[in-house]
Formats: C-alpha cells, sequence, structure tokens
C-alpha cells in the first residue's frame, strides 16, 4: 500500500501540517490503522479507500481517532490529484462527519467543511493555569475551548503547561487574536495534548469555529488567517451560512510503500 507525506496548508516543503497519507487495497481493522498511526508518528494519519463516486477518509492521531481534520484531508486531496488517482476538479470524502469535498482550483485546494461555532462560557480554572494569559474571551464547542488574547505578541511568546491542559475535557484549545500584518485578518495557535499533539502546526477543523468567530467580529465573510506555531501556515476562509469554505496549499515531501500488514 502507498504512503505519502504531506505538508499542508504551506507550499514550501517542511513548513505547514505535515500528515501522512496511506491508500488502503481493502477494508482494515481500526487496531491496524492506529498502530500505523502510531507508527508514522504525526500529528494525524489518513487513510483513504475508493468507493464507487467517492473515497471513504479516516483520520488518526497516535492515539485515537478523530471525526474532523482540516490539513490531513487537504493532504489527501493534493495527493489524489498529484498522483492522478482523479482527474475531474471535484473530489468527494465520506467521513464520520459526513460528506466533505475538495475543489482544485489552480494551485489551490478549497475544503467544504461544516462550522463549528462556539458559545461564550466560563473559563475553567485549569484553562487558566495551563495558560497563563490574561483572556478577552472564552468559548466552546462541541469540539474545543476558544480563547481570545491581547495580543499577536502575547501569542507568540505563550509557554502552556501541558500537563494542566490534559486535564480539561475537551478535543483541544484554540488561541487567537487579531494581528496588525498588511493582508492578515487573525492569527491562532492551537493545543491538543489530550491527543498526544502538545501544539498542532496547522489545525485546518479549528477555523471552522475561528472563521465564524472572526466573521462576527470583523464584519466581513472572507477572511486569510496565519496559525503561529514553528512551521507555520496559512489559510484562506470564506464563510458561508452553515458551512466554511478552508482553502490552501500543499507539498507532497515522502513517498513509500508500507510492508506490514
Amino acid at each position: 500500500m502507498n504512503i505519502f507525506i504531506v505538508d499542508a496548508f504551506t507550499d514550501q516543503p517542511y513548513r505547514g501540517n505535515p500528515a501522512a497519507v496511506c491508500f488502503l487495497d481493502s477494508v482494515k481493522k481500526d487496531d491496524w490503522m492506529q498502530d500505523v498511526a502510531k507508527e508514522m508518528n504525526l500529528s494525524e494519519t489518513a487513510f483513504i479507500l475508493k468507493e464507487d463516486n467517492a473515497f471513504s477518509l479516516r483520520w488518526f492521531t497516535p492515539e485515537t481517532e478523530v471525526d474532523l481534520c482540516g490539513h490531513a484531508t487537504l493532504a489527501s486531496a493534493h495527493i489524489l490529484w498529484e498522483k492522478g488517482f482523479v482527474k475531474g476538479n471535484e473530489i468527494r470524502f465520506n467521513t464520520k462527519r459526513g460528506l466533505l469535498t475538495a475543489v482544485k482550483e489552480e494551485d489551490w485546494i478549497e475544503l467544504n467543511f461544516p462550522l463549528e461555532i462556539e458559545e461564550e462560557c466560563l473559563t475553567p480554572v485549569e484553562l487558566k493555569k495551563g495558560l497563563g494569559v490574561d483572556f478577552k474571551y472564552t468559548g466552546k464547542n462541541r469540539l474545543d475551548y476558544i480563547v481570545e488574547i491581547e495580543s499577536e505578541e502575547s501569542l507568540k511568546r505563550l509557554q502552556p503547561d501541558f500537563n494542566i491542559l490534559k486535564k480539561i475535557k475537551s478535543r483541544g484549545i484554540i488561541v487567537t487574536s487579531q494581528t496588525k500584518k498588511t493582508g492578515i485578518d487573525f492569527v491562532s495557535r492551537c493545543f491538543y495534548p489530550v491527543l498526544g499533539i502538545n501544539e498542532d502546526p496547522v489545525t485546518g477543523s479549528a477555523h471552522c469555529c475561528l472563521g465564524p468567530f472572526w466573521q462576527q467580529k470583523l464584519k466581513k465573510n472572507k477572511l486569510t488567517a496565519r496559525q503561529l506555531s514553528s512551521r507555520g501556515g496559512l489559510l484562506k476562509l470564506t464563510v458561508l451560512k452553515e458551512r466554511i469554505l478552508i482553502a490552501g496549499q500543499a507539498v507532497t515531501t515522502l513517498q513509500g510503500q508500507l510492508c506490514g500488514k
């Protein structure tokens, strides 16, 4: 079975967020896919299986399966087009989060994802202690907490205590702020210690929440975002009524074959 590593939400190798993409030759057991994800030891490994007019797509971290992942979906679509498995300009993925689509526009790929809108909430003590910074806002959706802080400078300096953040009952923590950079509307960092990922380099699914959050604050439907991990990444967003279009680029950095069955 062919397996690839793709850097997503970047046009440069060894930047953005690396995902493994594995092309299955048949339906595989969950524990086998989990073992492969542990072996790859990336934030996500995507498993693709051809269906009649679409592809089955599942995502695993080194610790568990997740029901929504942006960068590994972008990586999967990129490989399908780059290696000639798909000729048209749209790909349909059947996932645990429903039907997701990808559309190719030159060297950008646009994903159609569901919104994950947050609601304002009380700040858990562990969240305040674990981040150690003043909050402007705390919200939560079905997946993550989202925290707005004062400035990009504070966001860059942030040094979370992941032992404390692991105690919080959520998939992860999104921390965001506005930016003064020209052409960028907001910046963020994302932490998922519960999933075995202390800091995710670029998190597409987090922008299902960040997009509508900043749409309401900035009063604009089209947004450009940068994630401020050490690898960095760029996303272009279009917020719709119930969906969000997340556009990014991707680069293949490794190709191989799985030997273990």
